[in-house]
């Protein structure tokens, strides 16, 4: 009986063993791979906008997280609201790990919502690492528009700046116009939010929506405290605390039939990955093991969140496991409810 009871004991050893043995072993192959290698954040958006903020406070402390210590640097790549980054993730950059897209939330479910024909990528098939925030969106007004409150704009034109199909600033106005009725002229083509902001703050435009709450209150404060420019509405499932105090609706709440909201909703909805980032379908399953491991210890770390506290930016990351279900949930929306959010936030000049 000892020579079986000895084999079986053995076994036992071997197995309880050769997991954190193998699981070292790819981490030091992570790490060989990633040692003197520079890694590439493509941010979909022109510099000075959230997006940028978001992806150079992340490449900041990403490298020290990634095995083998990589370098980090940002390259800003605008255009068709984030679809141009999208499909040189996807189609051009290099597919080891070395390249990661910071894109639009509109581009994830740009398929979903838009015309999937003029796509050389798909979204779905990007590997997701992880998320930074989720995020509050709204409508901002200038304070000497003669829209003083959403329900002012069903009877008085608000001329709101937008950018490119896909993009929340143009397609939240758009489905606001379009579904509830309200009266919003639409100045479309600005190559990011940055530029839509320098044309509100000079008034060029009267206001804009489907911008972060996070990234205009710490980039522009001067706005708020003068009263210059003050938020208008929500565009969310959910209130943001801070809004909620400061006594700006839902617009969910303006709707007027229950199928209304629940469009309002689906693509509200895309505010639960407010800034993700994504690699190509081809990366190695071992470095998206360790990237979305590196992202969440990113997103804890103690000098990040410090430093975004400092400078006013929301940190609320969601993991790339959860983030990858999360949006195979919402392409598995009844295909009636997609139709009708697709005809709601379709542009019309």
């Amino acid at each position: 009986m000892a020579r079986p009871l000895k084999a079986l004991l053995s076994a036992m050893a071997m197995i309880a063993f050769a997991k954190p043995a193998d699981a070292q072993d790819a981490r030091d192959a992570v790490a060989a791979f990633y040692r003197g290698k520079t890694i590439t954040i493509i941010v979909g958006s022109s510099p000075g906008g959230g997006y940028d903020l978001y992806g150079r406070l992340i490449a900041r402390f990403l490298g020290r997280h990634v095995p083998g210590a990589p370098g980090v640097v940002v390259q800003n790549m605008p255009g068709a609201a984030s679809n141009v980054a999208a499909a040189n993730v996807y189609n051009l950059a290099p597919k080891d790990g070395t390249v990661i897209g910071a894109i639009f939330m509109g581009a994830v479910v740009d398929p979903l919502f838009g015309d999937i024909k003029r796509r050389t990528h798909d979204t779905q098939k990007f590997q997701y690492i992880g998320n930074a925030n989720v995020d509050a969106y709204v409508c901002l007004v200038r304070g000497d528009a003669p829209v003083k409150s959403l329900g002012d704009a069903f009877d008085t034109e608000l001329v709101v700046g937008g950018s490119a199909d896909g993009a929340s600033t143009r397609d939240f106005p758009s489905m606001l116009r379009n579904l509830l009725g309200v009266k919003f002229k639409i100045v479309a083509g600005y190559p990011g939010t940055r530029e839509i902001n320098l044309a509100l703050e000079k008034g060029e435009i009267q206001g804009a929506c489907g911008e972060t709450w996070s990234s205009v209150a710490a980039t522009y404060p001067a706005w708020f405290r003068s009263g210059l420019v003050r938020p208008l509405v929500q565009e969310a499932n959910v209130g943001y605390p801070e809004l909620d105090r400061m006594g700006v609706p839902l617009a969910r709440q303006f709707a007027k039939t229950d199928e209304q909201r629940r469009i309002l909703e689906l693509v509200y909805s895309q505010a639960a990955f407010g800034r993700p980032y994504v690699v190509a379908p081809e990366v190695p399953a071992d470095r998206v093991a360790a990237l979305r491991r590196a992202f969440m210890e990113t997103m804890n770390d103690p000098e990040l969140v410090a430093e975004a506290k400092k400078i006013n930016v929301d940190i609320a990351p969601t993991s790339g496991e959860e983030l990858q279900t999360l949006i195979g949930k919402l392409y598995a929306t009844p295909a009636d409810i997609v139709e009708k959010a697709r005809a709601a936030i379709a542009f019309k000049p």
